[in-house]
């Protein structure tokens, strides 16, 4: 992914957790859309909450988090496809929309989960906590 990729971590400690550095960084927002994040065969048997918790919060996956221009997105489906890798394309990156880099967190239905919605669950693990 060098000359492609601007940004990549790895999501061991949670998804959103770990794009938070990349967002802290860069001092951009992020949106990701939940019905887009991987899940097991196992984790779509349960509700869409636990559903989209676990995906955007759960540690140990093991998967790399990137960010690239969308003119790359062909290059990028052609290394996935060279590897035999799933790449998965989960939200964008936007310009910050307060002071504040921020994740913005898209349902199924295309909406906007706010603050009290998604604050109890949506948190990924703190070494610091």
């Amino acid at each position: 992914m060098r000359g492609i990729a601007t940004a990549a971590l790895d999501i061991s400690d949670g998804l959103l957790g770990d794009l938070k550095h990349i967002l802290d960084q860069s001092k951009v927002d992020a949106e990701i859309l939940l019905d887009r994040l991987p899940k097991s065969d196992t984790l779509r048997k349960q509700s869409k909450a636990i559903q989209n918790q676990f995906a955007a919060c759960g540690g140990d996956d093991y998967e790399i988090c990137f960010t690239a221009a969308p003119r790359h997105r062909n290059a990028i489906m052609e290394v996935g496809k060279k590897l035999s890798l799933s790449i998965t394309n989960i939200g964008s990156v936007q310009t910050m929309r307060s002071t504040e880099p921020k994740i913005y967190l898209i349902d199924q239905n295309g909406k906007e989960l706010n603050e009290t919605e998604s604050t109890p669950f949506f948190k990924s693990f703190d070494h610091f906590a």
